[in-house]
């Protein structure tokens, strides 16, 4: 199987990628869209004519990001709705919130090596974060995917999962000291299995689901790494790194593309050997059985 190829790269930017797309008629959702790469992602698929909804923590940031691009792209279709991914109850509200079809999620809060902490129900933050409650979302809008008719979904990834597979004896760091890094890397492992269960899953339900690394962005992430570490020359502005998740998200290229890693709005190649968070794709991410256990480990979590 070849990888996928475009005609953009590192220094691209999401206006670029989305050139000549037209979204009109299309509804999206995007979380985290009220901070970071998460504003210019809604921005640019509000200025292709989108329907775009803020699925935000913060509703008073969400409305200001709201206004926002609303007045840079002159699409009044910009709503805002309360959603705290790493909160399933939240998550449930929005799910039962959402009526009709939904062609775009994009799946982009994250927080990154937080001090350790776990949700209510005892999970550890940032894999309930950045996978769990994004897998609880999309399975709960399977329906709204379906009768879209060829849905699109997102799952923010990182290089960051190079550093560590989903280390399933031990999501929750009960028995390993805690070490915020590798809680990081193994969530943003369970985003790419994600995708490929989902692949695999709904292959005929018209829904494609890939997993995406948008770059060292200098954002509010990286408030408990002490800030970006990447050198400059590594580094992509806000608009280089919301790039790769449009591309996703709208290219005709990836028409009935799923389960595959994208960097740099290219297919990534798979490594087998750490590189020290340079990039590719962990094969361990890619596998067909850790996905199904991680599926299959995460449906009676959700139901809890």
């Amino acid at each position: 199987m070849s990888l996928i190829t475009s005609p953009f790269g590192f220094s691209s930017t999401a206006a670029e990628v989305a050139e000549g797309i037209d979204l009109t008629g299309k509804r999206a959702v995007v979380t985290g869209a009220a901070s970071g790469i998460g504003i210019e992602t809604a921005k640019v698929l509000a200025a292709h004519g989108a329907d775009v909804t803020l699925a935000v923590r913060n509703l008073e940031a969400g409305e200001r990001a709201a206004v926002s691009i609303t007045a840079e792209t002159g699409n009044t279709a910009v709503r805002v709705a309360k959603l705290d991914v790493a909160d399933l109850g939240s998550v449930r509200e929005f799910v039962s919130a959402w009526t009709g079809p939904l062609h775009i999620l994009i799946n982009n809060a994250g927080i990154m090596a937080t001090p350790e902490e776990r949700t209510a129900a005892g999970t550890e933050l940032q894999f309930a974060t950045n996978y769990l409650g994004h897998f609880a979302l999309t399975v709960g809008l399977h329906d709204a995917l379906v009768e879209a008719h060829g849905a699109r979904v997102v799952a923010l990834s990182s290089s960051g999962h190079l550093i560590s597979p989903v280390v399933f004896d031990d999501i929750d760091f009960r028995f390993r000291p805690y070490d915020p890094l590798l809680a990081y890397g193994q969530s943003k492992t369970a985003s790419v299995l994600f995708a490929v269960g989902a692949a695999k899953r709904w292959a005929h339900d018209g829904i494609t689901v890939n997993a995406v690394m948008p770059g060292a962005i200098a954002t509010g992430l990286q408030k408990h790494t002490g800030g970006l570490k990447t050198p400059p020359e590594g580094r992509k502005t806000v608009e280089q790194g919301a790039a790769t998740s449009i591309f996703v998200a709208t290219s005709p290229l990836l028409e009935g593309v799923s389960g595959r890693y994208f960097e740099d709005n290219n297919e990534a190649a798979t490594v087998h050997d750490g590189n020290g968070w340079m990039s590719g794709v962990a094969a361990y991410a890619l596998d067909e059985g850790n996905a199904d256990r991680l599926w299959e480990l995460a449906v009676p979590l959700i139901a809890a």
